[in-house]
C-alpha cells in the first residue's frame, strides 16, 4: 500500500459519509444510486432512491413495467434518458439471469459507461476496480499538478488501488474530493495528502483539475434552456396524453422550436405519438 493510499484511508474510514446505498451490495440498488447521482445532488437523490426501489425493487420488476411508469417515477430528477437506459438495462439483466461481474460484460449493458461499470464491480461485487468520478479525478489532477487525459487518470487510480479493499478505498477517495478537495474553496489545511499535492490551492496557479478528464464542468444555464422545455412536456405527459397543438404552450416555445424538441423526444423513445396526441411510451 502506498503512503498516499494509507493516508487517505486513515482519514476517510472514520469519516465515511452515511449514505443509504453504502449499506447494500445489491447490484440493482447500487446501479440505481449511481444513475441517479449523475448530475444530481446527494440530498435530492436519497428520498428518490428509496421511492424508486420501493416501486421497482428488482431488475425484473422494472423490466416488467412499461417505460412510461419508470419515466413517471423519475419525474423531477431530470435527464430522462437515464431512466430509459435503466429500464433497458433491467430488461437485459433479466434476460441474462443476473448482472455480469466483469468489465466487458457490464459495459455491454445499455447506458453503462466505464465509471458505472467499475462502480458496480467495486461497490456491489467487491472486486478490485478503481473508479473515477468527478471528485476522484479532481483529487488526482491536483495531486499531479497537471491536466490529465482519460488514460492518465485511470492509470493513477489503478496504481493507487489497494487490492482487496476496493469498496472502502473508492468511497474514501470520493469523500475526500467531495468534502475537502472541493471545486471551490478547497479545505487544503485539513487534507491528509496536502503535503504531496502539487497544487495545494495556490491562488497564483491555475487549477489543474479544470479541463482534466472526468472532472465535470459547470452546467449550462437551466432557466430558458431546451432541458427546461423538455422537462415541462415530460411532466405534462406524466399526467396523461397531450395534443400536438398544446405542446408549444406547455414548452413555452414557438412552434418551430417545440416541434424540434418533440421530434428529438420521439427519436429517443421518451414519448410516443398516437395520431395527434403525445403520450409516454408503453
Amino acid at each position: 500500500m502506498s503512503t498516499f493510499t494509507g493516508e487517505v484511508l486513515a482519514w476517510g474510514v472514520p469519516r465515511l459519509r452515511d449514505l443509504p446505498w453504502r449499506e447494500t451490495r445489491d447490484p440493482w440498488a447500487v446501479l440505481v444510486s449511481e444513475v441517479m447521482l449523475q448530475q444530481t445532488q446527494v440530498a435530492r437523490v436519497i428520498p428518490r432512491w428509496h421511492a424508486f426501489l420501493k416501486r421497482f425493487p428488482t431488475p425484473t420488476a422494472c423490466a416488467a413495467a412499461p417505460l412510461g411508469d419508470v419515466l413517471r417515477e423519475w419525474q423531477g430528477l431530470g435527464y430522462p434518458r437515464r431512466a430509459r437506459n435503466l429500464h433497458a438495462t433491467a430488461q437485459r439483466v433479466t434476460e441474462l439471469g443476473g448482472f455480469p461481474h466483469d468489465l466487458d460484460g457490464l459495459l455491454a449493458l445499455p447506458g453503462i459507461g466505464p465509471y458505472t461499470a467499475r462502480a458496480l464491480m467495486a461497490f456491489a461485487f467487491g472486486l478490485d476496480a478503481a473508479v473515477v468520478d468527478t471528485n476522484i479525478a479532481r483529487v488526482y489532477a491536483r495531486q499531479a499538478g497537471e491536466r490529465l487525459t482519460p488514460n492518465q487518470v485511470q492509470r493513477l487510480a489503478d496504481d493507487a488501488l489497494p487490492h482487496g479493499d476496493a469498496w472502502v478505498w473508492n468511497q474514501c477517495l470520493m469523500d475526500l474530493g467531495a468534502v475537502l478537495c472541493r471545486p471551490r474553496s478547497p479545505r487544503c489545511g485539513e487534507c491528509p495528502v496536502a503535503d504531496r499535492c502539487a497544487w495545494r490551492g495556490d491562488p497564483d496557479r491555475a487549477d489543474p483539475a479544470v479541463g482534466s478528464s472526468g472532472v465535470s464542468t459547470k452546467q449550462a444555464r437551466f432557466e430558458g434552456s431546451d432541458r427546461q422545455a423538455r422537462g415541462r412536456l415530460m411532466r405534462a405527459l406524466g399526467d396523461g396524453p397531450v395534443g400536438r397543438d398544446e405542446v408549444a404552450a406547455i414548452m413555452q416555445r414557438d412552434t418551430v422550436a417545440s416541434d424540434r424538441l418533440v421530434d428529438a423526444l420521439l427519436r429517443e423513445g421518451l414519448c410516443a405519438l398516437d395520431g395527434e396526441r403525445l403520450r409516454l411510451p408503453d
